[in-house]
């Protein structure tokens, strides 16, 4: 934390401490000191300025810092090159999806060589051509960036919506499509959320999300396909900033459902499908720290929920004509975490934690019956597939490990039978699962908590001190890290590198406690867990500090930004992706995107307690000279959710304190948000310079991938 001494004397020198051995300088950026008294203290922000995207001088400095990174960079060019066909050559260009049956047709998405979009089409399920029913790669021509969401044809398959964004800011178009002719029909409705839509049956009205001024869904409206969108009506609003509203249509077909929703409290809302003109009612009453969400499935409405105590949340059901009869279905289990419901026409799906693991588990309704998915091997996940049908007697689900890509699964619901495999990720050139091998280990954390570690590399390998290895972690809004396969890590592990996940506190891998375990004040219990996994695979030869690298992105930047405040000696090198780092100064501006929204997970930092717990860990705040591992951060320039400034801001403030000659580059998207590149090609590029640069920092870039 720094004091206000130091603050002054770093305002009287912002020049960075030592020079590059490299003989290139990185950009000059001006300080010019912004000043924020609260509670008692007094903080400096010298970078408050980069806040300004107008400013020509604000660019002028992020594309200077790109080719800062492009010059300091040049010298794994051809590593980077090697990576990009590596990971490109495992990719079946020319793919298509498993089609799945909605309606009288067979829908499916596929790709071909050279286009970076898919192309979803269709065929009907009783024979005849396909049909083309969007295809991206049209749509994105002309954009450097381009993101569809929510492609949803109407109930009488005649039509087809979907939400459109070319800037990666999240403020989105409404595109309506005439499936007879490829015409679109409406485009009328602008500045949405990318999230939400619903037909109504009606099949010319559709339900969407308004945004504030903050990109908060804060609104519902119903539209008439051809209508002036000022005539659009507005069904729900709320007013509170740290909730968000979404909107959906039920499987069953039958209901619109809307929610509002913050970490801790939500609220359900239904509207008959079938008569959209009608309003929504409430499912029940808003209560403070009760989670639920709801789903419908013939004569009743189904909750998970976490009332009356139950953390890991069990399922009621009442009849839907009656508000007040719930009956438990399936009682709270403290050992099992259900994370997710499906209803379909008598049968209750449940997506469960147990033990750390994924797992999917199916409920006879009318039997009370049960029976789980299997699962061939333990470090791995099942999810759900796409199941559109409502009136199905079987589900699809996906299965997937470090060491095996994802299949495609189908089962009966009834629980006869085998599971059968519809398709399996194809890796050009193949790929033998025998060849890798995954671990789990466990860390002790300062307070005693035992923290799991997944990790995957090549068969071979030992623990014996010597490996290079990266360190993954998130561990913030309850998200899971589950074990998963990725054909572009190949590149990575077919060097010797040694893959790990921590599964810190914060996520949701061992239950909801895990969660409430690093909010608010415990947060720092994410950052110690995670030290501790990096002890641990120190201990237990899997790392050494020379040869260990560490990754996070988002929250997960967070979390990069304060382990190296803390431990810098641990690591050699670290990537922070879009890093939120700028905690005080974000959470202190509710004009900024999202920031009320996030009062429930780290604090409100007008509240005493808050502040001092954040200012005590914010990365951006707590830089002091010292000897930073070398530091890749990048950024996307139109990014609403971490703004492109948090990482500018923190790579100068960095450079003014680091001792030492380690490497620290910013590299900005200038044409993408959160996620980075939209296309898949871009995309891949993007993570072959990303390990390109943890391959160069631990010295392993100029060893050769070994054949499977």
């Amino acid at each position: 934390m720094l004091n206000t001494i130091m603050i002054a004397t770093l305002m009287l020198d912002p020049s960075p401490i030592h020079p590059t051995t490299s003989g290139l300088l990185p950009p000059d950026v001006e300080a010019k000191p912004h000043i924020t008294t609260i509670h008692g203290r007094t903080l400096v922000d010298p970078y408050f300025w980069l806040r300004d995207k107008t400013n020509p001088e604000v660019i002028a400095y992020l594309e200077a810092e790109n080719e800062y990174t492009k010059e300091r960079t040049g010298h794994f060019d051809e590593l980077k090159e090697v990576l990009y066909q590596e990971m490109l050559g495992r990719i079946q260009e020319d793919d298509v999806s498993v089609p799945y049956p909605h309606g009288p047709y067979l829908y499916s998405s596929k790709t071909q060589q050279g286009q970076s979009y898919p192309i979803k089409v269709r065929t009907p399920q009783d024979g005849g051509p396909e049909q083309v029913i969007l295809d991206i790669n049209k749509i994105a021509q002309g954009h450097d960036f381009t993101k569809v969401t929510n492609a949803q044809v109407s109930p009488d398959h005649k039509k087809l919506a979907y939400i459109l964004d070319h800037s990666g800011f999240e403020r989105c178009q409404m595109i309506v499509v005439d499936l007879t002719n490829g015409e679109v029909i409406d485009d009328s409705v602008t500045d949405i959320s990318p999230w939400g839509l619903a037909w109504a049956n009606d099949n010319a009205t559709i339900f969407y999300e308004r945004l504030d001024e903050t990109n908060r869904s804060d609104r519902i409206f119903r539209h008439h396909i051809g209508d002036n969108p000022e005539e659009d009506v507005l069904l729900l609003e709320e007013p509170d900033g740290r909730f968000s509203m979404s909107v959906g249509r039920s499987r069953s077909g039958d209901l619109i459902l809307a929610n509002a929703e913050s970490s801790e409290t939500s609220q359900w809302w239904m509207l008959d499908a079938n008569d959209p003109t009608t309003t929504f009612t409430s499912v029940q009453g808003r209560q403070s720290g009760s989670e639920y969400n709801i789903d419908h499935g013939g004569d009743y409405l189904y909750k998970r929920t976490n009332e009356d105590d139950a953390k890991n949340f069990k399922v009621q059901r009442r009849p839907i004509s009656n508000s007040d009869n719930w009956e438990t279905v399936v009682e709270v289990d403290p050992d099992v975490y259900i994370t997710g419901m499906n209803v379909f026409d008598g049968y209750l799906v449940l997506s469960e934690r147990h033990g750390g693991y994924s797992r999917i588990r199916v409920i006879d309704l009318k039997e009370g019956s049960t029976h789980q998915i299997p699962a061939p091997e333990r470090v791995s996940t099942l999810g759900m597939s796409v199941n559109k049908e409502f009136d199905t007697d079987v589900l699809r689900y996906t299965y997937e490990s470090p060491t095996q890509p994802e299949q495609v699964m189908e089962t009966r619901l009834d629980g006869t039978g085998e599971p059968q495999i519809l398709k399996i990720q194809p890796i050009r050139g193949g790929h033998n699962a025998a060849d890798y091998v995954t671990h789990r280990l466990e860390a002790m954390a300062p307070d005693g908590t035992l923290v799991p570690i997944s990790l995957v590399c090549k068969k071979g390998v030992q623990p014996d001190g010597t490996n290079p290895c990266l360190l993954y972690g998130y561990g913030s809004y309850g998200a899971s890290m589950n074990p998963y396969f990725s054909s572009t890590l190949l590149s990575l592990l077919d060097r010797g590198v040694v893959y790990a996940v921590a599964h810190i506190r914060g996520g949701g891998e061992m239950g909801r406690h895990w969660y409430e375990q690093a909010k608010y004040e415990l947060k720092p219990n994410t950052f110690t867990d995670f030290i501790a996994a990096a002890e641990t695979l120190v201990e237990t030869g899997w790392a050494a500090p020379d040869r260990l690298a560490i990754r996070g992105a988002s929250a997960g930047g967070l979390l990069i930004g304060n382990v190296i405040n803390q431990r810098p000696e641990l690591f050699a090198a670290a990537h922070a992706g879009v890093p939120f780092v700028d905690v005080i100064n974000t959470m202190l501006d509710p004009s900024i995107p999202l920031t009320e929204m996030e009062y429930e997970e780290w604090g409100n930092p007008e509240d005493k307690k808050y502040f001092e717990s954040m200012l005590s860990y914010s990365p951006y705040d707590n830089i002091h000279p010292k000897e930073y591992p070398d530091l890749l951060i990048t950024a996307g320039l139109n990014d609403p959710r971490v703004q492109y400034w948090e990482p500018a801001k923190w790579t100068a403030k960095l450079r003014d304190h680091a001792l030492g000659d380690g490497m620290i580059l910013l590299k900005t998207n200038m044409g993408a948000g959160h996620g980075g590149a939209s296309g898949r090609y871009e995309r891949l590029k993007e993570v072959a310079f990303e390990y390109a640069f943890i391959l160069d920092r631990l010295n392993a870039g100029q060893q050769t991938a070994t054949s499977p």
